[in-house]
């Protein structure tokens, strides 16, 4: 398939893709804030610059976009045009991201990493669950790696059931 935009919009489209202060880090900035959780923003001292830095326990959170951090979900779907080009960079990020965590984890931090599907989409989390789960991470677990991506399909369906078919 033809792009149908001409190389200088699809220039001018791609440039204003921003790396910060994304609509999903907004909302889990916003929502962990509320919960009383300080931050640090955007670490350039420690490897991967994590979105959000919490000292105090030893913990960062990553907040990735699918389609640019090659999650392999449906919101992560390849452009038709250029794929090898696609192929490469965004295989390129996926190992970068690889990397940045190993290093961090080898210097004694958490990571957690929170995927653009777990916020959009038909198998989101409810943003009180998300952001439960979350600070619970931050504040309570001793596991070193946690990635929070959609629902399960089963889950949501058991949890429409049980909210009598409401889903927010």
């Amino acid at each position: 398939m033809v792009d149908v935009l001409t190389p200088e919009q699809r220039k001018l489209n791609m440039s204003r893709i921003k790396g910060k202060n994304t609509k999903p880090e907004m909302l889990i900035r916003r929502g962990l804030h509320a919960l009383g959780l300080r931050y640090h923003l955007h670490d350039h001292l420690l490897p991967g610059r994590p979105d959000l830095v919490f000292r105090k326990y030893r913990t960062v959170v990553f907040i990735h976009g699918c389609f640019w951090h090659a999650h392999g979900c449906l919101l992560s779907k390849l452009p038709a045009t250029r794929q090898d080009f696609w192929k490469a960079k965004l295989s390129a990020n996926a190992a970068r991201d690889r990397k940045a965590v190993e290093a961090l984890q080898s210097n004694g931090w958490r990571v957690l990493i929170i995927w653009e599907c777990s916020l959009r989409g038909p198998l989101r989390w409810t943003e009180a669950a998300l952001l439960d789960r979350v600070a619970n991470f931050i504040q309570c677990s001793g596991l070193p790696l946690l990635d929070i991506a959609a629902q399960q399909a089963s889950t949501v369906m058991l949890s429409k059931i049980s909210d009598g078919g409401s889903r927010t």
